[in-house]
Order: C-alpha cells, then sequence, then structure tokens
C-alpha cells in the first residue's frame, strides 16, 4: 500500500471513530440549547409525552428545557422531537427512538406509543428507574449525553399488557412508566367484561317461566349455565349485547362467556354438538360465533375456561377472541414442563384462531400472603404464550398486596413488554434499588426458596393452596428459620432507612405468616402457640409484626373471599384462647361413624390432636362430601363437663357451608345416647363467603364417658349458588369439652 492511500486509510478510520464515539448533548454544564418539540395541535397524551420528558430531564440535570411546538421553533436551537409518526413504524405499538444530526427524535405509532417510547429513552439511554409508584431512582448530573449513531426500533409481541396489580390500576403514571394498561379489560364494555351469562338472561326475569332457557343437568333444569342450542336464548343475548354496545358506543368488546361454574348444559342437542367437536367448547363457540355475525364491528370475546378449554374443531369467526385460562396449572414450573394439557390446548386454539388472550394466575389467591415461590415460572410462561399467538396477556395478580407484591409487579410488567430480557437482571435491578443494602438478604430468600421448590418435583404449587401444603417442603421448619435469619439480617442493614426499613418488614410479612400458620398446626416442636401454658413470645412477636406491617402498607386482605387481615388476626387470638383452654378431650380416641374424604388424611384423630384449623380447609380440617358428620369421643371413663365447643369452617365458593345444625349426645355404655343440646345455624345467600364458627354448648354438669357430635350437611349446594346441586362439604376441626 502506498503511503498517500496509507494516510487516506487512517484519516477514514479516524472519521469513522468519531463517529462513532460523537455524543449528542443534551444538556452541558446546567446549560441547554434545545428545545422539546411537539406538534402543532398536540392531543393530551402527546402533551403528557412532552411534558414527562421535560419534568425527568430536568430532574436529572436541574434545567428545565423549553416546550414548544412546530410552528414555533427557534432556529437558533436543537430541537427534541415528540411526536406520532405511523408512516414510518411497522405497528400502532411501535416506538422509535433516534438521532438526526443534532436532533433527536423520539416517535411512535400512537399516542401511547409516544409516551412508552419517552420512557424507554429515559430508562435506556438516561438510567432512570422506576420500582414502584413511590419508589424511583433518577441519575443526576449537570451535563447530559447521548452516543450516537441513534437509532433504536422496538415492536412489542404482546400488544395488550395487564397486570391485575392495584399499583397500575391506581396509580396511570406507573402503569406508563411500566407500559401496561390502566385497567384489567381496555375496551370492554365496562358491565359486561367476564361471566356474562347471567347478565344477559337473569334468572329473576326467565328462570321461572322459562327453564327450558337454562341448563340441564340430570334431569332438572338449573340456572348455572345457558342452553346454548336454545334459539330464544340466542336471540335474547344477541339483544343483550346491542343494548350493551347502544349503552356503551365507545366499547369495542363485549364478553359473551359462561358463568363461573361447571355446571353446563347437557340436553340432547348441546351433548350433541359437544361430543360431534370433542369438547364442550363447542357448543360455545357455535353459539359466540352466531352472536358474533351480528356485530362485524366489534369483538366478542369468550372464555375457553375449565370445561371448554380444550379447543373445539369449529374455527372461532375473525372476531371473536379466545380467552384462553390457565387456572388448573401447576405453579412450581413452567407451564410446558409440568402442564402439559393446558400447554396443548393453547397450541390447539392456535392452529384454529390468531385471536388468542392468555388469561393467567400468578399468586395463590386463597392465601394472598403466603410464601408463592413462582416467579422463576413468570418468563418461560409469558415467552409460551407469545410464542402460541397469545397478542393479548392478562397477568392475574392478585390485585391486593400479596407476597413480594412491587417485585412481581415489576417484573411481570417488564417482561410482557419484552419477554426476551434477562429476568435475573431484572430482579436483580429491581431489588437492589427497591431494598438498598437489605436487597442481598432479600435475593438470598428468593434464591433460596425458588432452588427448594425445584428440588421437589412432585410438589403441586396451586393457586387454591395453603401453606401448610409445603410444611415438608419448601417452607419446612429449618427453612423457615433460615428465611427468618435472612429478614432479620436485612433489617439490621438499614435499620436507619426507616423506609427502605418498611418496604423489608413488608416483604417478611409471607415468613411470618407462613410460621404462625405453623404454630397453629402443631406439627413441629420448634413453632409452638404456647410455650409453658402462656402465649410463645415468638408467636406474639410475629402477630405484631404482622399487624403493624399491614397497617404500616396498607394491606387489608388475606384472599379472594374477603377474608380480612383485621378477621384474620382475630381468628388467630381466637386460636390463640382456644390453644389455652383446658380440653379433657385432648388426645382422645375418635370413632367415626360417617366417611371423611380426603383432607386430614381422613384421620378421625384431627378432631383431638390440639392443632386448630385456620380459614384454609387444607390444614387441620377434616372433610365430609355430601354427608353428615357423625363422630363419637371416648374421653376414657366418666367425666363431668358442662361446655363443648366445635369449629366448622366455610368456603362458600368452593361449596364448603357450615353445618345446618350440630347436635351433642352423651353416654356412658355407647348404646342409650342423651341429647344435651342443638346448635341450629340457617345456610343463607348472605353468609359470609370464608369464615370460621364455633358452635358452642353449654349445660348443667353433665358426667359421661363418650361424647357423640352430629353435623348435618346441607347435602347439596343451595339452589342460589353457582354450582347448584353439587354434593357439598362440611369441614370440622377440635373439639374442646371442659
Amino acid at each position: 500500500m502506498s503511503l498517500k492511500k496509507t494516510v487516506l486509510f487512517a484519516i477514514i478510520l479516524a472519521m469513522l471513530g468519531c463517529t462513532q464515539n460523537q455524543k449528542l448533548t443534551l444538556v452541558k454544564n446546567n446549560k441547554s440549547n434545545y428545545e422539546i418539540v411537539l406538534p402543532a395541535q398536540p392531543d393530551e397524551i402527546i402533551e403528557k409525552a412532552g411534558n414527562k420528558l421535560q419534568t425527568y430531564l430536568e430532574k436529572i440535570s436541574s434545567v428545565k428545557i423549553p416546550i414548544v411546538n412546530e410552528s414555533e421553533l427557534n432556529e437558533k436551537k436543537r430541537q427534541i422531537f415528540v411526536s406520532v409518526n405511523p408512516e414510518e413504524l411497522t405497528s400502532v405499538h411501535s416506538i422509535s427512538i433516534k438521532t438526526e444530526g443534532e436532533n433527536l427524535i423520539i416517535t411512535g405509532g400512537s399516542g401511547e406509543s409516544v409516551l412508552f417510547a419517552v420512557y424507554e429513552f429515559l430508562e435506556m439511554n438516561l438510567g432512570c428507574k422506576w420500582y414502584s409508584p413511590t419508589v424511583e431512582k433518577i441519575p443526576t448530573s449537570k451535563t447530559i449525553s447521548i452516543g450516537q449513531p441513534l437509532n433504536y426500533q422496538y415492536t412489542p409481541e404482546i400488544t395488550t399488557r395487564t397486570v391485575h396489580s392495584r399499583l397500575f390500576y391506581e396509580n396511570p403514571d406507573f402503569a406508563h412508566k411500566m407500559h401496561v394498561t390502566t385497567d384489567a379489560f381496555p375496551g370492554y364494555v365496562p358491565t359486561a367484561r367476564v361471566h356474562t351469562f347471567h347478565r344477559f338472561v337473569p334468572e329473576q326475569n326467565y328462570y321461572y317461566a322459562h327453564p327450558e332457557y337454562y341448563a340441564l343437568r340430570g334431569e332438572k333444569r338449573l340456572h348455572t349455565q345457558l342452553c346454548l342450542t336454545n334459539k330464544e336464548v340466542l336471540q335474547i343475548v344477541t339483544d343483550s349485547v346491542k343494548a350493551y354496545f347502544e349503552r356503551y358506543p365507545d366499547a369495542s368488546v363485549i364478553s359473551v362467556s359462561q358463568d363461573d361454574n361447571t355446571q353446563n348444559c347437557q340436553c340432547e342437542d348441546c351433548k350433541k354438538i359437544d361430543d360431534e367437536e370433542g369438547s364442550a367448547s363447542g357448543s360455545m363457540i357455535r353459539f359466540v360465533n352466531a352472536v358474533a355475525e351480528s356485530f362485524p364491528d366489534k369483538t366478542i370475546s369468550t372464555l375457553a375456561y375449565q370445561y371448554t378449554r380444550k379447543p373445539s374443531i369449529t374455527k372461532p369467526a375473525v372476531n371473536v377472541l379466545i380467552t384462553l385460562c390457565s387456572i388448573e396449572c401447576d405453579r412450581s414450573a413452567p407451564i410446558a414442563d409440568k402442564s402439559h394439557d393446558f400447554a396443548q390446548d393453547l397450541k390447539g386454539w392456535k392452529k384454529i384462531t390468531e385471536n388468542i388472550r392468555i388469561w393467567d394466575y400468578t399468586t395463590q389467591f386463597t392465601n394472598f400472603l403466603a410464601p408463592f415461590p413462582n416467579i422463576h415460572t413468570l418468563q418461560p410462561n409469558i415467552q409460551f404464550f407469545r410464542n402460541n399467538n397469545a397478542t393479548w396477556v392478562f397477568e392475574q395478580h392478585s390485585h391486593h398486596p400479596s407476597e413480594l407484591f412491587e417485585l412481581r409487579s415489576y417484573l411481570t410488567a417488564k417482561l410482557l413488554w419484552n419477554p426476551d430480557l434477562d429476568a435475573n437482571e431484572i430482579i436483580n435491578e429491581f431489588v437492589q434499588g427497591y431494598y438498598a443494602e437489605a436487597g442481598k438478604y432479600v435475593t438470598k430468600y428468593i434464591d433460596v426458596i425458588h432452588e427448594e421448590i425445584q428440588k421437589d418435583k412432585d410438589f403441586f404449587l396451586f393457586l387454591y393452596g395453603d401453606p401448610a401444603q409445603a410444611f415438608n417442603s419448601f417452607l419446612n421448619p429449618e427453612l423457615l428459620k433460615q428465611y427468618n435469619t435472612y429478614f432479620d439480617d436485612a433489617e439490621k442493614v438499614v435499620e436507619n432507612k426507616p423506609n427502605v426499613l418498611q418496604r423489608v418488614r413488608t416483604s417478611r410479612i409471607s415468613t411470618d405468616y407462613a410460621m404462625l400458620e405453623m404454630a397453629r398446626n402443631g406439627k413441629s416442636p420448634d413453632f409452638q402457640l404456647l410455650e409453658n401454658g402462656k402465649i410463645s413470645k415468638d408467636v406474639e412477636l410475629r402477630v405484631s409484626r404482622f399487624k403493624e406491617s399491614c397497617q404500616n402498607s396498607n394491606i387489608t386482605l388475606m384472599n379472594e373471599m374477603g377474608y380480612t387481615v383485621e378477621e384474620y388476626l382475630n381468628l388467630y387470638k381466637e386460636t390463640l384462647i382456644r390453644a389455652g383452654l383446658p380440653n379433657i378431650a385432648n388426645g382422645k380416641k375418635v370413632t367415626l361413624h360417617t366417611q371423611p374424604k380426603k383432607y386430614a388424611d381422613e384421620n378421625p384423630q384431627a378432631l383431638t390432636d390440639g392443632a386448630l384449623g385456620g380459614s384454609n380447609f387444607y390444614a387441620n380440617w377434616l372433610g365430609f362430601e355430601g354427608n353428615n358428620m357423625e363422630a363419637v369421643i371416648d374421653l376414657g371413663s366418666e367425666m363431668e363437663f358442662s361446655n363443648i365447643s366445635t369449629g366448622f369452617l366455610q368456603v362458600t365458593n368452593h361449596i364448603v357451608f357450615f353445618p345446618e345444625e350440630v347436635s351433642y349426645f352423651y353416654s356412658n355404655d355407647l348404646k342409650t345416647f342423651t341429647k344435651l343440646e342443638t346448635v341450629a345455624n340457617p345456610i343463607s345467600k348472605e353468609s359470609k363467603k370464608n369464615d370460621v364458627e364455633y358452635f358452642t354448648s353449654n349445660f348443667a354438669p353433665t358426667k359421661a364417658r363418650y361424647i357423640n357430635i352430629i353435623g348435618k350437611n346441607v347435602a347439596k349446594a343451595p339452589f342460589w349458588h353457582n354450582a347448584a346441586g353439587l354434593p357439598a362439604w362440611i369441614f370440622i376441626d377440635e373439639v374442646i369439652v371442659n
């Protein structure tokens, strides 16, 4: 190579190097020669995008860059353009961040996308972080520079992203920063979002005159679901849908979907279709398609849920949205690895429609505050949904706070925006930012509890489970003590930072709850309600801290049935009182005269073992399905007593009711029993969904060896219940005699 060519080549390389390393400086030494430029007539959301950009640039540099519209450009200044630019973008959901010369251009395919693009720029290029509505990390600098050339475009594959968390619904700005919707059902008719059959054909209007409109179950028509082959039902539903759209003209989606039970119609015509289609979704899809014909410019949403989850042969109409629900799935591992039936159903729907909305579940709905180690499944599940035509994903978090609520909300939102981000990096970055120096200990808790559940290949992590199910697994006594140590250490390093300390204490609510439940369970010597006849100091501490942390974080609900923290604490207080009562039945032999089912290992001694049941039927409760409960307690010898008290549980949405009545008898020879008292309890629609009640009888001192207890089951779910006709449960726990 000649000297002349060598010099020329060196110059070119130098020029390329300068181009690659060139900086576009928006602010230098607290001064800026830039202005933010909006369209001539910006709408509200574009104005918001411009204002948010201005606000955060000022937070970083203390410089307030002026906002102008296109007609007010100052030729002596450089520009940051913020506008909609659908012509250059592939989708209304696309965003673009690029430099042209000395100008910065931030655009999107819609106004909302522009706002998302502004937040992406602030986060990716300037290091801003938003961990919760009240916790953010904004760098400060006298100079703001970005590397150029910059030419970033992104189109999210999941275009409607919802995380069912009050952090987003109650804080729209935070939702925008995380690029998720601000409500659960965007675009839907607000009063017809899900489980709508009863809205379209109300029982009180039609059932008594036209029982044939409703589901045939056995030989009886029940108003649990609709008869989908009845032409009059189709007309009524179509007319109702029309009326709803007229009432809400701006809505683009309505749900025409089954009610929340599995009591679908089994009449000859409906059954014939379902048999032909190989699924009960067959009659559903044919029905919904027929409704959709009348509304070609609207979307008719329906559920693929429980008995309709398996895909039909008939293809959904182009304006029918399939909402596929993963309620039955095991959350201990990714759906594709462990929930094969659901995975196959999703793949089956993918073959017949491109219009799929996933309704996924990410917490334990019977115990919001329980440890629920499923964080490692969030990314693979979202990727699986994305890979199978799901462009609309609704992640049903607890809405109300649950374990590691802020982290879960943050991580899920990030992964919905881009399922291929590094989930571990997101978690680590959040934990360090949100918990500061305590973050490393919170990370230890997260890592260990997830490692432990993955070791237990047989564990089924269920949405409707209970901490007690894991007391021999990832919540065993030794691990609980280990988790407790992590949070003790976390508190110590931030004890002089009250705001961060409160976040740590909120995050340890779940382990405190698990420990309180283990103490109630009475199965571990390390966790006991009483010590030397008095309330355990450890239990006392945890109850106090649990109460205080819930109050400080505005946590009021324990589960989806409306069971409150206050009710839980009151029940726990009652549990402590009952644990301290003298009980001559404690440890005594129990003989059952009716057969229990499934729970408490069907062991009759659950009634006198000293372990006390809580608000969920998985721990200590002995269950009877469709039959009465009859038990005889042998006190071992004649003993005097004047009080019998027996605990019963109610969880009405799981068909668990208090008994209609409880009768107490006594005997000395096991042949002749004398009634002491019957305690009545009328069942009503207004009863609490989740409750514990003690059926107590006080009487004159009586001497006997045997006590007979009969709890009368309602036998079947009442007519007004959504599981009408199905066998009802009663659950009984500790019997106290004194």
